[in-house]
């Protein structure tokens, strides 16, 4: 066990609350039971449309290729993100106490912020996948090698670990001695660290410096790199530049959707408004759900690949 998870570990044992109450989305128990049934289908569909994605890239030697690389990680992130928090909001609706035990509690916010922030690089670095696919095709195959796609996807892991070890060090290292209710259906850092027995103003400053500068900075070479694409696709021809363009919308939809979440949330101090929670949820549920969507309803290689799965397996079974 490293220095540093054994660190957070003994922060956890030395802190006098044991538990923390999720306060959720609603108390009205029949509003539970619909928003059960409404999130489970979610969840389920989920699971099933970006397994579905991940699976077809493996099987079909067509999608063997950078972009689809990095489109199977964002479907693997999309199951992890998407499980960390919408199975415990599940059994909370169910339940009459909507506990979470404190190492629980670190354990989901350390888990959501290492899948968002590396969804966060892993999005960047398709940009520049398509930035160099659109712009410089010559030399595609040449500058995204398999070396460069797995040195690039072990570097966005690896940021997303160091990322969230920080944040995580800042908020457990913060004195817990009384209030146990966080106003939210999951912990997360921002609702967290209102309940600390301290002043929480400079960790706050250090969040919005962590969680909010890399949202803004990252979103912002998004949207350049895909203006520049736009730019490029002036002088293609009308088959190549509709291709493209599609490959880009499915892109900036995604981007929009995703960091338009951790802009709203981490580039503030920790001020809670009404919004939050309904902002929270499309960022852990609903997001992971339109991603498999976008990327399967707007890319005709997607489809035709889906279409040989399923011609497969219907086969398989008669024979």
């Amino acid at each position: 066990m490293s220095l540093s998870v054994r660190l957070l570990l003994q922060k956890v044992q030395d802190t006098s609350v044991t538990e923390f109450i999720l306060v959720g989305l609603t108390d009205n128990p029949e509003i539970q039971l619909v928003l059960f049934v409404i999130f489970l289908v979610v969840y389920v569909l989920t699971l099933a449309g970006n397994i579905l994605i991940m699976v077809t890239i493996v099987r079909d030697r067509g999608l063997h290729t950078p972009m689809y690389f990095f489109l199977s990680n964002l479907s693997f992130i999309d199951v992890c993100h998407s499980t960390v928090t919408v199975p415990k909001m599940l059994a909370d609706f169910l339940s009459t106490e909507k506990t979470i035990s404190f190492g629980g509690c670190v354990a989901q916010m350390f888990f959501l912020h290492f899948f968002a922030c590396t969804e966060i690089f892993l999005l960047t670095v398709m940009a520049y996948d398509r930035y160099v696919a659109i712009c410089n095709p010559m030399h595609y195959l040449t500058v995204m090698n398999h070396k460069v796609c797995l040195l690039l996807a072990g570097t966005i892991w690896l940021g997303g670990t160091v990322h969230s070890l920080a944040l995580i060090g800042m908020t457990i290292n913060l004195p817990y001695c009384g209030p146990q209710k966080v106003d939210n259906f999951f912990c997360d850092v921002p609702p967290v660290i209102k309940l600390a027995c301290t002043d929480t103003y400079i960790i706050e400053i250090l969040i919005v410096s962590n969680s909010g500068l890399i949202s803004v900075v990252c979103f912002v070479v998004l949207v350049v790199s895909y203006g520049v694409i736009l730019v490029s696709l002036r002088n293609r021809f009308a088959e190549g530049r509709r291709k493209a363009l599609s490959t880009c919308a499915a892109h900036l939809t995604v981007v929009t959707l995703f960091l338009g979440h951790c802009i709203f949330i981490y580039s503030r101090p920790s001020t809670s408004f009404s919004e939050d929670k309904v902002v929270s949820v499309f960022f852990t549920a609903v997001t992971p759900l339109l991603n498999p969507i976008i990327y399967t309803l707007r890319n005709e290689d997607m489809k035709r690949a889906l279409s040989k799965l399923v011609g497969w397996k219907v086969n398989s079974e008669k024979n």
